[in-house]
């Protein structure tokens, strides 16, 4: 019998984002629901049939989403707040994207739902809010239709979803309180399980697949019995079908015992993530004798070409413990590209070292039929062959300048002075600015237009020069509208750049770059990574050039925007043949460079953002500091170390849970941070007050992310709740993000209100 192939869930947006555009227009008026429908179901269909074409047995269904998983997991259990249910839409579409965007129209006005990162990936999920367990019942038929839909094609999927450990733990009840696990909520979702997998049976569906990522976290009091009595109940009711249990990002070491006697079909291990010690606990524990692993060796979160040789030793190394293994992909590949097909940018000899979703497919069982050949099979094999050429270590040459820089530092290098404290007045007296300083995250919206100007200046439709006055204009026009409304540190607005990381990506040595490679950060939001090929320096100046034209412009602050080193590379693809640790301090030098040289072109605030540092942090606590912190925090301060005094440095971070690291983020030394606050409704001020934070820090005071205006008085009344757990000496007042992604029809008012709230205050406060 041939080895077991499955897919844990698969990109959505499409291979040229077809999704995103179809949702896009409809929000905009520019087609209806059935268009985005009909988009959906062909997406769909198209991606089964890939799966199917690859020769990959358990493919996927329910991975699906408008949105989100967990929102659609939130509706799925009739977890709505009453807030939506009111604004009673006709379509539950509508719906959803209310709770996933909030809304302001003819039937109400409400915010959004909060908005998180997916564990350690730059996905975003919807943050579901439970106001009463009683509410909790069987709401949607999407993982059903989907199924059939499927069934329909000669496609016998395997539905996936969010378990219901996973969502009791990301779940927040009412006004963002942490959520009790009481009995009857506890039954109730269990209940809902059980009649999800009856109905699945029903329907002849041969395996489910649910996806329990919160199981690979250190455990609180309470939650392995959690888990347990909620499986239990599940259980007992799969009646025909098959149960995966799937985990990822890590291990699950210290529960592996207990999931192994509960009875799983499947267990799904993350053999990238987690690898030494899910083997281990394997090994210890032994395997039950009705139970498959999943091994998890295809990477479903980096875009380089999987080393057989290494995917086949853990596939051997399960084997001699149970002869039940299924060959898995270690996560969904929702978080890679779609497909290296039609990315002519890159040289055939680079390309060849990429496997994007649909070339992990092929990965996947190739590694399945090398598991399954005799050791004279492998030998022939000219797939092997062909993919073990691929490590030979020829792939990149050492850069010998960026060696010998790394290896000059110096532990002075890392400490800026005078301290902190004594900076912060010598700013305050240079930079005369008011109490409660406003200002933006830095990017402005980028319209049609500068996106066309860029495609056109790509083509070569225009010159370097005219393309050159038309961003000049843009930043004219930026600076004075600005102006206008009364920010007190302005920014130029970004037209320039295509990406925070893709920008600096492109002026600087060691870096490569995709035409097509999107992945999905949040809804229809899509980012495209670039890939560190090797050795990283910085070619030529940056920023300074738009930023030093910007301040000409205008008597006020202007700040100067950069990307930070950790940011950078959490972003892009990074190398697998050296450390991350060695390529952040490549990063932070070359960003070191930019941050002295805007400095010395005037500069006197200069923001350095780590919207990302958060993200990577090693979702074991054990681990934070030595696997990540230890060296994360440093690159961040080797870039600014240098300055003066008097330069005020910003940084910015965003959609993260931030509390349990508020100390190290204070350990960065910068001058002000800025953060994503009000999505998360300031419960990063409780961190920010106990923690006697030093840095001046402007918690965001509304949310960019949706398309509502805030009033005035919203605004304000923030205010004076970051003023309860802040000094006013302290604080800075600005929007909760970047606003590149909006429009200037909420952009503008949003901006005057914030500004009219912040002077409103100030003037009570006098």
């Amino acid at each position: 019998m041939s080895t077991l192939t499955s897919v844990s869930g698969f990109p959505r947006i499409g291979q040229n984002r077809e999704l995103k555009k179809a949702i896009e227009g409809y929000w905009k008026g520019a087609n209806g629901l059935d268009s985005v429908k009909a988009t959906a179901k062909e997406l769909r269909a198209r991606h089964w049939r890939l799966q199917q074409q690859a020769g990959v047995e358990l493919i996927p269904s329910n991975d699906f989403s408008y949105f989100d998983q967990m929102l659609d997991t939130a509706i799925l259990l009739n977890v709505i707040p009453k807030r939506y249910e009111r604004l009673a839409f006709e379509n539950p579409e509508d719906t959803l994207f209310s709770m996933a965007r909030g809304y302001q129209g003819d039937k109400g006005d409400v915010t959004a739902l909060p908005m998180k990162k997916w564990f350690t990936t730059n996905y975003h999920y919807i943050v579901p809010e439970l106001e009463t367990s009683e509410e909790i019942k069987l709401n949607s038929t999407k993982p059903f239709d989907e199924f059939n839909e499927a069934k329909e094609l000669g496609i016998l999927t395997k539905p996936v979803l969010i378990g219901p450990y996973t969502f009791l733990k990301l779940t927040r009840g009412a006004n963002a309180q942490k959520l009790e696990y009481d009995k009857g909520l506890v039954n109730s979702v269990a209940a809902v399980y059980a009649e999800v997998l009856a109905r699945f049976s029903e329907l002849g569906a041969q395996w489910l697949q649910l996806d329990e990522p919160y199981l690979v976290l250190d455990k609180e009091p309470g939650d392995v019995e959690l888990f347990k009595t909620l499986y239990t109940k599940i259980l007992a009711a799969k009646a025909g079908v098959k149960v995966l249990l799937n985990t990822y990002f890590g291990h699950i070491a210290d529960v592996y015992e207990t999931v192994n006697l509960l009875g799983f079909d499947g267990i799904g291990l993350d053999l990238n993530e987690g690898r030494e010690e899910n083997l281990e606990a394997v090994a210890k524990y032994g395997v039950a004798s009705n139970t498959t692993i999943f091994a998890g060796v295809i990477n479903g979160r980096n875009i380089w070409r999987n080393n057989y040789a290494t995917s086949l030793g853990l596939v051997d190394a399960i084997r001699q413990v149970t002869p039940n293994v299924a060959v898995a992909t270690a996560s969904s590949l929702l978080h890679v590209p779609f497909s290296t097909e039609g990315e002519t940018g890159i040289p055939a000899d680079d390309l060849k070292h990429f496997a994007f979703a649909v070339e992990k497919l092929g990965e996947l069982k190739e590694v399945a039929v090398l598991a399954d050949a005799t050791e004279d099979e492998k030998k022939a094999s000219a797939a092997l062959a062909a993919n073990q050429a691929l490590f030979d270590g020829t792939r990149v040459a050492a850069d010998p300048a960026v060696a010998q820089r790394v290896a000059g530092l110096t532990a002075d290098d890392y400490v800026r002075q005078p301290a902190r404290e004594e900076r912060q007045k010598l700013q305050r007296e240079a930079l005369g600015l008011p109490l409660l300083p406003t200002t933006t995250i830095g990017s402005f919206p980028q319209t049609k237009e500068v996106r066309a100007e860029r495609a056109k200046l790509r083509k070569g439709e225009i010159t370097k020069e005219a393309y050159d006055e038309f961003i000049k204009a843009q930043i004219d026009a930026c600076i004075k509208h600005q102006e206008e409304i009364g920010l007190d540190v302005l920014v130029h607005g970004e037209f320039e750049r295509n990406d925070m990381v893709e920008y600096f990506g492109q002026n600087l040595n060691g870096f490569l770059f995709t035409k097509n490679a999107w992945v999905q950060s949040y809804g229809t939001r899509c980012v495209k990574p670039p890939i560190v090929w090797g050795d990283v320096s910085r070619a030529k100046p940056i920023t300074v050039e738009w930023s030093a034209y910007a301040q000409s412009r205008t008597e006020h602050v202007m700040k100067g925007m950069l990307t930070g080193p950790v940011t950078i590379l959490n972003w892009s693809w990074p190398r697998e043949d050296i450390t991350h640790e060695e390529q952040t301090k490549q990063l932070a030098l070359a960003i070191r460079d930019e941050v002295l040289d805007l400095e010395a072109a005037g500069i006197k605030v200069i923001q350095i953002d780590e919207a990302a540092l958060r993200e990577k942090l090693p979702l074991r606590r054990s681990d934070w500091h030595k696997k990540y912190l230890d060296w994360a925090v440093p690159a961040f301060r080797l870039v600014h170390s240098a300055v003066k005094p008097t330069t005020q440095i910003h940084t910015h971070m965003c959609y993260s849970e931030f509390n349990d690291i508020i100390r190290d983020i204070d350990a960065m030394d910068a001058d002000v941070i800025s953060f994503e606050a009000s999505r998360g409704d300031l419960v990063v001020l409780d961190a920010i007050h106990e923690a006697h934070f030093e840095t001046e820090a402007g918690p965001g005071v509304y949310d960019i992310h949706s398309p509502r205006i805030p009033s005035e008085q919203e605004i304000e009344d923030r205010i004076y709740e970051i003023l309860k757990k802040m000094d006013v000496e302290k604080v800075w007042i600005n929007p909760d993000c970047g606003l590149k992604t909006r429009g200037n029809a909420e952009t503008w008012p949003s901006l005057e209100h914030m500004v009219a709230a912040a002077k409103a205050v100030r003037a009570k406060l006098a």
